[in-house]
């Protein structure tokens, strides 16, 4: 094995393991807003504004996201790739320790949920810096060819994120009462985010700094603003990464954090209905995210993403009924095959935003265009589905909110060049030059 093929599935996998700790801390918070923090620091209210009001602390995250992209993507562009990811792994791992010791509502009063809200800002910061340099590590490391298969693994941290935070919360739930689950239980995942941290950080000290940012910042030629040159240059790519994600929260989270509010809530069937369900879904997805991306290296970015996209908006009208039955195993292949349409998507997500910019601007235009987009999409869909079904009485409207936003991301596979081909040494507006035949060729 050459010295070049070790060095980069080295950093693929300090991606996927940073990024896996990443979204455990993430989706911890995301699972307990809705099992949990509803009881615990708002039990005051009644059930439907306590979960509105827990799923909005959730949203906190989606609104710092942005603000740490542009901060850690100016500092990624101007410093490096390496530096920044041990940062927003520490920031993940210290807010999501401290979640697992804050006293609740019935000891501190409001001061409570304000530190709930405070620490899920923190989180969101550190998770809006990651995405972008975990993906930009390994894209921008070995075969140009495999630039699709290479970038998806970061991507396979967010079921791999999932998984262990909704295996521990599901085993922590059903060996202990409700309430010593509601006590304490909940809290050992988060204090294990603690340990598992120091993991995370020392396969990342481990690597090396991406070649093309090296080779940028040798010439001298790193950009003293990065954001505002990304503004300036870079409008269609950026609005391209905009839309092109948005459609992808939206289905996303419809289909692992509103399923659990419908099941439980509006069901009232077991919790463990929805949990099992996902985490099924979710484990089949470890294989499908990577498959997706190779898949992209061989027919185009464009053509995988947008099946994905036609396969999410027919399937999320199967989708409910499926849920309807009150049936485990038809409850089961719902969210799995939701989670295979949100693959066929999320597999050549990452490549396909990093590529459309250039190697100095990368970091902050990919993450921009991608953390800007998780307010619309992923910060809103389960507030948004939640208030459509609780106005209409109806899943319908949930369907047709979902496939609206996957119409949005059409629109922006469709203004977009396609980059598996481009060289990352460009500028991708270059690369539009080029003929292509039919707008996804």
């Amino acid at each position: 094995m050459s010295g070049s093929t070790q060095q980069t599935r080295r950093v693929i996998l300090a991606s996927l393991i940073g990024t896996s700790l990443e979204w455990y801390d993430f989706f911890l918070y995301t699972t307990a807003a809705t099992l949990v923090f509803p009881k615990l620091f708002f039990p005051s209210l009644d059930p439907f504004t306590a979960v509105l009001a827990s799923l909005t602390t959730n949203a906190v995250a989606f609104v710092a996201r942005p603000l740490g992209g542009v901060v850690f993507g100016h500092f990624g562009d101007r410093v490096g790739r390496k530096t920044v990811l041990v940062v927003t792994l520490l920031m993940m791992g210290v807010s999501t320790f401290l979640i697992g010791v804050l006293p609740g509502y019935a000891a501190v009063g409001v001061l409570a949920p304000v530190l709930l809200a405070l620490l899920r800002f923190v989180q969101g910061l550190g998770l809006g810096g990651e995405w972008g340099g975990a993906v930009i590590m390994s894209l921008e490391h070995g075969d140009g060819r495999r630039r699709g298969f290479n970038a998806s693994w970061p991507q396979v941290g967010v079921p791999a994120g999932y998984v262990l935070a909704t295996g521990l919360l599901t085993i922590m739930s059903f060996t202990m009462s409700d309430a010593a689950f509601l006590s304490w239980g909940w809290r050992v995942p988060f204090l294990l985010s603690g340990a598992l941290v120091f993991v995370g950080l020392w396969v990342r000290m481990r690597i090396t700094e991406s070649p093309l940012f090296a080779e940028v910042s040798e010439q001298g030629a790193t950009a003293k603003m990065p954001l505002v040159e990304v503004l300036r240059t870079h409008p269609r790519a950026l609005l391209s990464a905009f839309t092109a994600r948005i459609g992808v929260d939206v289905a996303f989270y419809t289909f692992t954090a509103y399923i659990i509010v419908y099941i439980t809530g509006t069901l009232n069937l077991p919790r463990s209905y929805a949990l099992n369900a996902v985490l099924i879904a979710s484990a089949l997805q470890l294989a499908l995210i990577p498959l997706a991306g190779a898949l992209s290296d061989r027919y185009g970015r464009r053509p995988v993403y947008l099946a994905g996209v036609i396969a999410a908006a027919v399937w999320v009208f199967v989708f409910f009924p499926l849920l309807d039955t009150g049936s485990f195993p038809l409850i089961a292949l719902a969210a799995v095959v939701a989670l295979v349409t949100h693959a066929a998507m999320y597999g050549p997500q990452a490549a396909f935003i990093a590529e459309l910019f250039s190697t100095r601007l990368r970091y902050s235009g990919a993450s921009m265009g991608y953390q800007v987009a998780g307010v619309v999409g992923g910060a809103l869909a389960p507030i948004i589905a939640l208030q459509l079904y609780e106005s209409f009485q109806s899943t319908i409207a949930v369907s047709v909110y979902v496939v609206a936003a996957l119409a949005v991301t059409a629109v922006g596979l469709a203004i977009a060049p396609e980059t598996r081909d481009v060289d990352l040494a460009e500028r991708p507006e270059e690369a539009r030059k080029a003929p292509q035949v039919g707008p996804f060729a």
